[in-house]
């Protein structure tokens, strides 16, 4: 352990760095602790402004004592005054320092040992100036913490006619790897992570008015399953057994249906080893949900009202703008049958090419890549994604997927090949996936059987057999509605990102040296 004061010499620190250190060996020296155990703030720089507020309407003559904290964004020292302001977690204030009310050797105390990104506590009384700004005339100050690394870059902004320094940070390898010095110099992105935030809420109020359970479920899992995924496998060494990160939580929701557990959600991670890309992270936040005696197009209707539930709930409309695009998320959505949509994008009838080798054909006569060794199901999944998705601006249900990439939904009657699933899709971006779900225990196990046999044995997409999971079937699931949506996706949409990166807080990342 370091000696307090001590330098860690593992680091390599720079000119700067290194002359903010010996501020710190210096006040210690002279008894001054640059990181105090106490801090006693009485209001935060919002609640200051609005109590000053409120004795200016008030027309109190007696002056608001205030004492805050936060901190320093900007200083400007300009001869026997200084302005600086400070940033709290709720916005800033401007902080007056004058040679009159704290004395000549308290100002130059200030100017030489307090740098950009220190926080100071700070006690005086408030006013407004002659530019109309609510600022603390300070009557005492500490140190609250002495930073030892500047904040990142700087960038010069003119405050009432003086030109203030001010970090900031936009390089996002940067931002992303040190998302706390992001947070510190970037109030878009605070405000990205507060609707988030608020966006959890909503999700939890919408589901829980309309009576259904939210439940926990294994996050490490025997057997994987409820979605396409290649999973991370860990080791439980007492039970010397292997265990996975789950890839969905819709196997042990539906167990809760046998149950009688009629209505039930979860909100929580999933863990997919999979690859990297604007839209995907492989620690992501999911919601399922399970409706007894509900369908694909029951299920349909209740998005349109959770999606738009929420988006007045975090901001104060349906209508919005996700990169470039006025999105209305008003009921009810488009719907486009899968088939159809083929149709009218690239010209090709599935209904017509019932194998994988006759889709194959006609896709590769259409100039297409197709995969050699993919399945029907997935060639048809590979071209929604690649030429349906992007044209699926504003929100749109594609509906009636092939039964061999869904293993999990009931079958259309009448149809082998399609299954009762549709999947969200809003700004060019699938949001989510749903089913009318399985619940015939003897069709579910065929299904497993198939899924083991026509693919390969690395190939993500394979379901292994859940011999439990049958078990509770064979008890008997009422008819069920289940949805899956990516948290994260509905938090790019909401708040305009353009990257899954910037809606999680701390997202993987390669090594550097990779």
């Amino acid at each position: 352990m370091l000696e307090k004061g001590s330098v860690n010499i593992m680091a390599e620190y720079t000119n700067l760095e290194k002359i903010r250190l010996e501020k710190i060996q210096k006040l210690r020296e002279d008894g001054i602790e640059p990181y105090p155990n106490r801090a006693e703030r009485t209001h935060t720089s919002k609640q200051a402004i609005r109590a000053f507020e409120k004795s200016e309407k008030e027309r109190l003559e007696e002056p608001l004592t205030v004492t805050i904290a936060g901190r320093l964004r900007s200083i400007r020292p300009m001869g026997r005054i200084i302005f600086a302001h400070i940033e709290d977690g709720e916005g800033h204030i401007q902080l007056f320092f004058r040679e009159n009310d704290l004395g000549k050797e308290s100002l130059k105390f200030f100017n030489k040992w307090f740098d950009l990104g220190d926080f100071i506590q700070a006690r005086g009384t408030l006013f407004r100036t002659r530019t109309g700004e609510v600022t603390l005339r300070v009557q005492e100050y500490e140190m609250l913490v002495k930073a030892i690394t500047p904040l990142p870059a700087a960038k010069d902004e003119v405050i009432d006619g003086d030109i203030v320094r001010h970090a900031t940070l936009a390089d996002p390898e940067t931002r992303y790897r040190q998302r706390y010095a992001d947070l510190a110099v970037n109030p878009d992105v605070r405000e990205v992570f507060r609707k988030r935030a608020a966006i959890l809420r909503a999700l939890r109020e919408f589901f829980d008015e309309r009576g259904f359970l939210e439940v926990e479920t294994p996050i490490l899992q025997p057997i994987y399953g409820g979605a396409a995924a290649r999973p991370f496998i860990t080791h439980h060494n007492q039970l010397k057994q292997d265990l996975y990160l789950r890839i969905s939580f819709e196997l042990y929701l539906k167990r809760l249906l046998v149950g009688n557990l009629e209505r039930v959600y979860e909100i929580g991670r999933d863990f997919r080893n999979e690859g990297f890309s604007y839209k995907h992270n492989p620690e992501f936040t999911q919601l399922e949900f399970y409706w007894a005696y509900a369908d694909y197009f029951q299920v349909m209707t209740l998005t349109e009202e959770m999606i738009g539930f929420v988006a007045e709930r975090v901001l104060g409309e349906k209508i919005l703008t996700f990169q470039g695009n006025r999105i209305n998320l008003k009921a009810p959505w488009q719907r486009i049958e899968l088939r159809q949509g083929l149709i009218d994008v690239v010209g090709v009838d599935i209904k017509e090419h019932l194998s994988a080798d006759s889709l194959r054909a006609v896709m590769k006569a259409k100039d297409m890549e197709p995969s050699p060794i993919a399945t029907r199901g997935k060639l048809i999944d590979s071209m929604v994604g690649t030429y349906l998705e992007p044209t699926l601006i504003q929100p749109t249900f594609v509906y009636n997927y092939p039964r061999d990439i869904s293993p999990l939904a009931k079958s259309i009657p009448g149809d082998h090949w399609t299954v009762e699933r549709f999947e969200g899709f809003i700004g060019g971006m699938e949001l989510c996936n749903a089913f009318t779900e399985l619940n015939d225990p003897l069709d579910q196990e065929s299904r497993f059987l198939e899924m083991g046999r026509d693919y390969n044995a690395d190939d993500e997409e394979r379901h292994p057999m859940d011999e439990d999971y049958l078990q509770a079937l064979r008890y008997g699931m009422p008819p069920t509605g289940g949805f899956g949506m990516g948290i994260d996706r509905l938090v790019m949409l909401l708040t305009d990102q353009h990257s899954i990166r910037d809606v999680i807080l701390f997202p993987h990342l390669r090594n550097r040296e990779d």
